[in-house]
């Protein structure tokens, strides 16, 4: 039987640990991203896609990286985006705040599978809450960007270890089992797959908002248009569509001032 759900997941930032006076160096935000839809609304993304190509003048099958395109192009683009039936789920890590940099210095990829872990608790609970009987089987398949460098089978093993965690010590980690199964999960290339390019384009607006220019400016342009694909649970946002780590949003409103552009989603 098919998935109920297909999840797209992408990345903005880097995971670096330099953080220079000037602002150069690693970026001060990573930002993972889920687009999740229906299985069966999954080819709107296709034609959503084509008609950005359109849009922008671009060939017909040309891949869409957000960061690449200027920001009169990203507008119409992100706009469509925003326009599609799906909920999105964003982890925003402010690295300076990681209290252990060291830890996630010394173990490649291991803020990533972190941020991974927290992202795919959420879209769990998602997909969970929003199944329809007859409508797929209850799980959504799960498709990363592929980072060529990183092993997914090591991801597909960590997340086995979560789910045997969940059924231990449920308080402490909320994957749910009904929704997640690590062989359903896979990595494709980015120009593959229009989901994907449309997870970038999520990850990339929101890592906008975030990343402080230098000029000392954020672009929070693109955030609107994303509004209304927030994950909410019963009208909470925080903790849900975003879920800002390793402080609450309060505390990083004052280590961080630039996530007030996220205050009224």
């Amino acid at each position: 039987m098919k998935p109920s759900f297909i999840t797209y997941i992408d990345e903005s930032g880097d995971e670096g640990f330099v953080f220079n006076p000037d602002g150069t160096g690693s970026s001060r935000w990573f930002v993972l991203s889920a687009a999740v839809i229906r299985q069966s609304n999954d080819l709107q993304m296709v034609s959503c896609l084509a008609e950005v190509r359109q849009v922008l003048k671009k060939a017909p099958l040309a891949p869409l990286h957000f960061v690449d395109l200027r920001h009169e192009q990203r507008v119409p683009y992100i706009r469509r985006v925003g326009g599609l039936p799906m909920r999105t789920v964003s982890v925003l890590v402010y690295k300076p705040a990681i209290t252990e940099p060291e830890k996630f210095q010394n173990t490649k990829y291991l803020l990533y599978r972190y941020a991974t872990r927290m992202l795919l608790e959420r879209v769990s609970w998602l997909c969970r809450d929003q199944r329809r009987e007859g409508e797929g089987d209850g799980f959504t398949e799960v498709i990363f960007s592929n980072r060529s460098n990183m092993s997914y089978d090591d991801i597909k093993d960590y997340l086995r270890l979560l789910l045997k965690q969940s059924t231990e010590n449920p308080q402490q980690v909320q994957l749910d089992a009904t929704v997640i199964d690590p062989d359903r999960i896979q990595s494709v290339e980015h120009s593959k797959l229009a989901g994907l390019q449309v997870a970038d384009a999520v990850a990339s607006g929101i890592h906008f908002a975030l990343k402080v220019n230098w000029y000392g400016e954020t672009e929070n342009a693109y955030l609107p248009h994303l509004k209304k694909t927030l994950y909410r649970h019963e009208g909470k946002l925080t903790g849900y569509g975003l879920k800002w780590w390793p402080e609450d949003f309060a505390t990083l409103k004052q280590q961080a001032p630039e996530v007030i552009n996220f205050e009224g989603l």
